[in-house]
């Protein structure tokens, strides 16, 4: 399989297609190289338009999915990130091309260490892989630019809320089976929040928030 032709079709054909366009992100989507993020029996599928498999009911999301978010973002370079749900290490991988630091968690032990593997084996630097439950971790409030998760919720748990900074972004999915939506929540400097939807999709809950109470904007 000619993986380099592969990539640039992805890029062409479904990312850029779903209007991620910012070159930065092109060229990230470029530069890393998906095919060693993917488990070994789904290599072949690396660059398609599927939700890959990684065990535990858990998911990577499409490659258009990942390109908008990192889009919806807007990283400048100077942020603290915080990842939830590592997964395969692809987003982490990308999101430390934007970022200065990117912690990241991720409650399966076996998927931490193969995105460990994954992310040595590729070189990227800036990243603090922690193994556990998120509502578990003790973080500052107010201790991250952006928040990251891989996963979906009912309703925005309030403890994201809090670990943004002020001017920080929070991309997440919420709702229900079978039409959920990913958004940006931001921050601005007075703690005023806002939402941008970015796309409708579906992803594995986010093990503990399901029962999480309403957030109220």
């Amino acid at each position: 399989m000619n993986f380099e032709q592969a990539r640039t079709t992805m890029i062409q054909q479904q990312v850029r297609s779903w209007d991620v366009l910012d070159p930065r992100v092109l060229e990230v989507l470029q530069s890393v190289p998906r095919e060693e993020f993917v488990p070994p029996r789904h290599r072949k599928l690396a660059f398609s338009d599927l939700r890959i498999p990684l065990g535990h009911d858990q998911v990577m999301m499409r490659p258009m999915e990942q390109g908008r978010l990192l889009q919806g973002l807007a990283l400048n370079g100077t942020e603290r990130v915080l990842e939830v749900g590592t997964g395969s290490g692809f987003l982490t991988a990308c999101l430390a091309e934007f970022a200065a630091h990117v912690t990241t968690v991720e409650i399966f032990d076996d998927l931490a260490q193969q995105a460990c593997s994954n992310l040595e084996g590729q070189g990227v630097l800036g990243v603090d892989l922690r193994v556990g439950d998120l509502f578990d971790q003790s973080f500052s409030a107010r201790s991250f630019d952006a928040v990251v998760v891989s996963a979906s919720v009912a309703e925005i748990p309030p403890v994201l809320i809090e670990l943004l900074a002020p001017g920080g972004r929070l991309a997440i999915v919420r709702g229900h089976s079978p039409a959920m939506e990913a958004l940006v929540v931001s921050r601005d400097a007075s703690g005023i929040l806002s939402q941008e939807s970015l796309y409708e999709t579906d992803l594995p809950r986010l093990i503990g928030a399901e029962d999480v109470p309403q957030f109220e904007f």
